[in-house]
């Protein structure tokens, strides 16, 4: 397979984590350092690797819970010059957990997004004084239920914060 931009590829990645139940990230890219370009990435499932260890307190009473377990699942791409294009060279889709259900899928953090209109929506609605609650429940109904929504009133009230 086949992409023109790192974008690209990285919505392909995060559309098939969707339909597939798991969580995406990034976890390197490679730059060339004649045009700073990038020449190679890996996207991974997010439950890839192991969390390290806390240093700050190693008494800790209720440590966070594990989310990793060392998923293999990547796919690594690489600039391919005569092409120019970026081309898979690995791909892992054999997960060591257990995948989300579509109907929950939406609720993962590379799956929510506020889209523009959505934005514009819950400004007037701030704008209006009508609290972020209502507004959340209204954009809702509009949108067909909270599933179809994409977002949570956390992600509403993280993006009134940061405007």
């Amino acid at each position: 397979m086949e992409f023109d931009t790192v974008l690209e590829a990285k919505d392909f990645w995060k559309s098939y984590g969707g339909m597939m139940g798991f969580d995406i990230r990034q976890l390197y890219a490679n730059k060339c350092k004649l045009d700073n370009s990038v020449s190679s990435f890996r996207l991974v499932c997010a439950k890839e690797g192991q969390r390290r260890p806390d240093k700050r307190d190693h008494l800790t009473k209720q440590p966070r819970a594990e989310t990793r377990t060392s998923c293999q699942v990547r796919m690594l791409l690489k600039f391919a010059r005569d092409i120019k294009k970026y081309v898979i060279c690995d791909l892992e889709l054999n997960h060591n957990h257990i995948l989300q259900i579509p109907k929950t899928s939406h609720m993962m953090p590379s799956q929510r997004k506020i889209s523009e209109v959505q934005a514009l929506q819950i400004d007037l609605a701030d704008e209006a004084g009508i609290r972020p609650k209502e507004t959340h429940e209204l954009t809702s109904l509009q949108a067909g239920g909270k599933d179809v929504l994409g977002y949570t009133k956390q992600d509403q009230k993280n993006y009134l914060r940061s405007k």
